[in-house]
């Protein structure tokens, strides 16, 4: 009963949380607040993942959170990069000399 109440209220709350973060995607004023938008959402849809697992008892949701959070991972540090690149001028490199 508890668990039951409990798994519905967070699903809600996530699911808020992953409609607020596609909003900040949509209007974020700058390339990095929409990336951070973005790796927010994947942080939520892991969530979402294990808490539908844990609600229907499947394993296939927890090994399916794990894949999209090495996707997560990569792609936020592909979007790091590509923001690095971006703020350092033409013929100026990033590393110390």
């Amino acid at each position: 009963m508890i668990l039951d109440l409990s798994l519905v209220l967070a699903l809600a709350a996530l699911t808020l949380a992953l409609l607020l973060n596609l909003w900040r995607l949509a209007r974020g004023p700058s390339l990095p607040d929409r990336v951070l938008a973005l790796d927010t959402m994947y942080i939520n849809a892991i969530a979402l993942l294990v808490l539908l697992g844990i609600a229907y008892g499947g394993r296939q949701y927890v090994e399916a959170a794990l894949v999209l959070a090495l996707f997560g991972f990569a792609a936020t540090v592909g979007f790091a990069l590509v923001l690095l690149r971006r703020s350092v001028p033409a013929g100026e490199s990033s590393d110390a000399d």
